[in-house]
């Protein structure tokens, strides 16, 4: 019986285990904006080892620099403020720690809507 707990234990943990891990998976980044061509970038934010966080408008188009690979993000989600990992948005291992970023609401929807 002792056996049988311990195994249900390291299954349990398992599972629980596996679920916080594809917790940033399952979110939809459609929410928060579309990936865009580098050339629509309206402005350019390098991102560095000591940056933790960025700050944008909904609306814009940026282009963010890391190292010497670039990415482009259009900030066309949801009207009102929000913030999310941009790790979710940047190319897979391209950032090397968490870096947040704060969306300012979409100026166009001063309603939010």
């Amino acid at each position: 019986m002792r056996h049988r707990i311990s195994f249900l234990s390291v299954c349990s943990l398992a599972l629980l285990t596996s679920c916080a891990a594809s917790r940033d998976s399952a979110v939809r980044l459609d929410l928060w904006g579309d990936p865009a061509p580098l050339a629509a970038a309206e402005r350019t934010i390098v991102i560095t080892s000591s940056t933790q966080y960025i700050n944008v408008v909904g609306g814009e188009t940026i282009k963010f620099v890391v190292g010497d690979k670039a990415f482009a993000w259009n900030f066309d989600g949801i009207t009102e403020g929000y913030r999310f990992k941009l790790n979710l948005a940047a190319p897979p291992q391209l950032l090397d720690h968490t870096v947040i970023a704060y969306v300012d609401p979409n100026p166009q929807y001063p309603n939010g809507r």
